[in-house]
């Protein structure tokens, strides 16, 4: 089995998955909520190159399947990174900048809109609580309303998110410390739980660190590494056997042919 640089195309690496729990309640299917008045501005510039990174860890948002259709939350959505993943559907209500003919634009939480306090919240402050807001990354905003406008009122919907191959699991730490970014969530697109095997221990569970990572404290180099996954939204739960092979190493990225439905 071999690991997949972030620089290459992502390798499936054969595993095998068991879901766990009762349909519908516990692996039940996610359906869209209902739409809700928010507000969207944007950042960064028709490239998108300034929503790379963000307070999720996806890193680089092209490499890992998420491209310009992106948004900051504001921290009031953002729920500490437990929204690390989310799906919505944003259009443009009430406005003349609103592109009359489009419906709406599916965006992913990849990052955090902080507040700011030096701003009133109806004057700058976009994101200050208790505001729910979208700051979108610019090419996404485009296709919902002219750029110009700065800030428009949007209707928003969560909306499952449909995923192109499996969970991707982003590698950082040592081999006594594991941080672990999980990409590419279909489903809620969130996670809630996460637990890593050796294939010399006992499943372990791994605290929430930021954004969509998951750390164990836990001597786990020379060993096959297999995880299980709960999502936030669905209760959900995947069990991935032997994700990563023995011979893993921090700053890969390992991936599994399933996901969430």
């Amino acid at each position: 089995m071999a690991p997949i640089h972030q620089s290459c195309s992502f390798l499936l690496i054969t595993f095998m998955i068991t879901i766990i729990g009762k349909p519908p309640l516990v692996a039940g299917i996610f359906r869209p909520s209902q739409w809700t008045l928010a507000h969207a501005t944007f950042y960064g510039d028709e490239t998108a190159s300034a929503t790379m990174g963000g307070a999720c860890g996806y890193g680089n948002l092209f490499l890992n399947g998420y491209g310009t259709d992106t948004a900051a939350l504001s921290s009031t959505l953002f729920n500490n990174g437990y929204a690390c993943g989310t799906c919505y559907q944003i259009k443009c209500v009430q406005a003349s900048a609103c592109y009359g003919n489009v419906p709406y634009t599916t965006v992913t939480a990849t990052n955090l809109c902080p507040p700011n306090w030096s701003e009133a919240s109806d004057n700058g402050g976009w994101c200050n609580p208790p505001r729910t807001h979208f700051d979108m990354a610019k090419p996404a905003f485009m296709k919902i309303a002219q750029w110009k406008a700065g800030i428009v009122p949007v209707m928003y919907r969560r909306v499952p998110c449909v995923r192109r191959g499996g969970l991707r699991f982003s590698f950082q730490g040592n081999g006594y410390w594991l941080l672990v970014y999980l990409m590419n969530v279909g489903g809620g697109g969130d996670v809630s739980k996460m637990w890593v095997k050796g294939s010399r221990t006992g499943w372990i569970s791994m605290s929430h660190n930021w954004g969509a990572s998951y750390q164990a404290f836990a001597t786990l180099r020379g060993q096959a590494l297999s995880f299980r996954v709960t999502s936030y939204t669905t209760r959900e739960t995947i069990t991935a056997w032997n994700v990563a092979p023995a011979n893993w190493a921090a700053g890969l990225t390992y991936s599994t042919p399933v996901n969430f439905h």
